[in-house]
């Protein structure tokens, strides 16, 4: 029988979760829109603020986020490396390139310098105050959503059945995948693999669980197959379907959603009418 995991969700009898799931999209996607139109570090720490107090509402641990945060930090510290911090790019609505030198390397061989800035800096905290509060906005989302409303809420956004019901399946691809790959690896396990076996570094680690990914590359392709079928039986798509949970929007739910559509006006008015949001540092 085919079974699909979800995220670790469990009531966090947060006020979060008391709000209707269709607000809360409504919300972060307001939000993220207008989190991109700035580079201005003080506009920034205003949405961050938002951010931070939508995430410690939630009630969610440090413990459930951990991997999630993890991720998202490393994958940004190296983009803001690279692209900030060592080759200087231009930046939107202002540049990097130039200002307050902190120190500068000559190369060896080459006809060249290196010179580490204050502008650069300032840049490459501007765009780490962008990621962690985009971040906050989505993160907790699969924590504090009741799996059983994906597709209820997707729909009530507007979405086709079969566009909110691919959304429903894509939030439980993560989750069956490490599943899948966990029930694999135990099984390999028992059948005497070592993944950890010695004083092996990461890359012999990953080299060790390449094994793993054929099979569980080909369940998930069987498991996409079998779902399709199933779909096909149902005469899913032919008709407009129905869903077992409904949802209907309270008085907070509405007032969340005009705050919402107020911040997005707002920050398009500062954009595109008043011309504010360029980068900024002090002494600019």
């Amino acid at each position: 029988m085919l079974m699909i995991a979800n995220f670790s969700y469990r009531s966090h009898h947060s006020i979060i979760e008391k709000i209707d799931p269709r607000a809360r999209w409504i919300f972060a996607l307001c939000m993220l829109f207008s989190i991109v139109l700035f580079w201005d570090l003080r506009i920034l720490s205003v949405f961050f603020a938002l951010s931070l107090a939508q995430f410690f509402a939630s009630k969610v641990t440090w413990k459930e986020t951990k991997r999630a945060w993890i991720f998202i930090l490393v994958l940004s510290s190296m983009m803001i490396f690279v692209n900030t911090v060592i080759t200087g790019v231009e930046t939107v609505g202002g540049t990097v390139r130039g200002g307050t030198p902190l120190f500068s390397i000559k190369f060896p061989f080459l006809d060249s310098f290196y010179v580490l800035t204050v502008e650069r800096l300032w840049f490459a905290l501007t765009q780490y105050l962008r990621i962690i509060s985009i971040a906050s906005l989505f993160i907790i989302l699969p924590f504090t959503m009741d799996p059983r409303l994906y597709g209820t809420t997707f729909r009530g956004l507007g979405f086709p059945d079969k566009l909110a019901y691919t959304m429903d399946l894509a939030f439980r691809f993560i989750p069956t995948i490490a599943r899948d790959f966990n029930v694999t690896l135990d099984a390999q396990r028992a059948r005497g693999f070592e993944l950890d076996k010695g004083n092996i570094n990461i890359l012999q680690r990953i080299r060790r669980m390449a094994p793993l990914m054929v099979p569980v590359t080909m369940n998930s392709i069987l498991a996409g197959e079998d779902i399709a079928n199933a779909m096909d039986l149902r005469c899913f798509g032919l008709k407009k379907r129905s869903w077992v949970e409904s949802l209907r929007y309270k008085a907070g739910d509405l007032a969340l959603i005009i705050f919402s559509i107020f911040i997005l006006g707002i920050s398009l008015y500062l954009r595109f009418g008043l011309k504010i949001g360029d980068f900024w540092m002090p002494g600019m």
